[in-house]
């Protein structure tokens, strides 16, 4: 099936809608509406806009356990409400145990009554698609994007998706907030591979940061805002 493309598959009290090409599921909530034919974003294309103009409302970027997520989350509860799009790059593995303790912990930690879609690298194109009637988007995080991508053998061409990602954006109406880590403040790391991530994710992250309105240093749960 080509990528983007959906089916509505059986799920109790919920549909479910999958991306395949994207490797990507979406779960309304119990609280938020009926989910329709999304609103026209316009003509992108026309509006001549770089990557560089202001789409994204706001970045929240630090080191882990900095608290930028859940500055990220308070953000969208105060544009949103219970009508925010969750967008969680950090899929479940049984054999992780402590990725299934952190996915648990922002579980906890968000409205229950939040829209869910789960993106696992490919194309960040169903964000897009499914981000119209809400009150907000939140995509949590940047970093893992970029390294499921590397992962998946899609390291090339991640910052043409990326800019992609941006000029779409542009033409929402919905106020779009990214988190992702400032992975070049500590040591070189040892493999070319965590060299190739940290250098992919700091020029994703400069574009993140050039695209948005607002960005947030956030270190040891302090917030700051930097542009």
């Amino acid at each position: 099936m080509a990528a983007g493309k959906a089916r509505e598959a059986g799920h109790p009290g919920a549909g479910l809608r999958t991306f395949y090409g994207a490797r990507a599921g979406l779960l309304p909530g119990g609280g938020s509406g009926s989910w329709g034919e999304r609103p026209a974003r316009g003509d992108v294309a026309g509006r001549n806009r770089g990557d560089s103009a202001v789409a994204v409302h706001a970045l929240f970027i630090g080191g882990a356990r900095s608290g930028k997520s859940a500055f990220a989350e308070e953000r969208a509860l105060s544009l949103g409400g219970e009508s925010v799009l969750y967008v969680a790059t950090a899929l479940a593995h049984p054999e992780d145990p402590d990725l299934l303790h952190r996915i648990e912990a922002h579980r906890e930690r968000r409205s229950p009554g939040w829209d869910l879609l789960e993106l696992a690298g490919g194309s960040l194109t169903p964000v897009l698609d499914a981000a119209g009637g809400h009150g907000a988007v939140l995509l949590d995080s940047l970093t893992l994007w970029v390294s499921t991508r590397m992962l998946g053998g899609e390291e090339d061409g991640t910052l043409e998706e990326f800019g992609r990602f941006i000029r779409g954006v542009s033409g929402l109406s919905e106020p779009v907030i990214l988190v992702s880590d400032e992975v070049g403040l500590g040591v070189v790391p040892e493999s070319a591979e965590g060299r190739r991530f940290r250098d992919l994710l700091g020029l994703v992250n400069q574009r993140a940061a050039a695209a948005a309105e607002e960005v947030h240093l956030c270190v040891a749960g302090i917030g700051s805002r930097i542009k």
